[in-house]
């Protein structure tokens, strides 16, 4: 846990937040500012600062993150479709230093999305 760091501290408990799954490995909880109907951050509770620091080790992680993620939409009703898109880095959008993915839907998405 980096203490500085608000996703380490939503996993604490020391930040609330509304979770809508959580395991051993990963937490997911609604967004406080919605981008999309159904807007939902998947993290892993291990702290990760972006996608580029993933090690090799870590793939199943990451891929139990896609379907906590899958999981979550079957329930939230995203029978029409959804999306998962992770940033990286400042210049690709990040702007929490704790790899996480947002999970979105609710509404028609359009494309390029930034």
């Amino acid at each position: 846990m980096e203490n500085d760091c608000i996703f380490c501290q939503i996993v604490a408990g020391e930040i609330p937040s509304e979770r809508v799954y959580e395991d051993d490995r990963i937490l997911a909880f609604r967004d406080i500012a919605p981008a999309a109907p159904t807007h939902v951050i998947f993290i892993p509770k291990e702290h990760i600062p972006t996608l580029n620091d993933l090690q090799p080790g870590q793939s199943e992680l990451m891929g139990e993150i896609i379907l906590a993620a899958k999981e979550v939409a079957a329930k939230e009703g995203l029978t029409s479709g959804y999306r998962l898109v992770a940033n990286c880095l400042k210049g690709g959008g990040q702007e929490v230093f704790h790899i996480h993915f947002h999970l979105l839907g609710g509404r028609e998405l359009s494309w390029p999305p930034g």
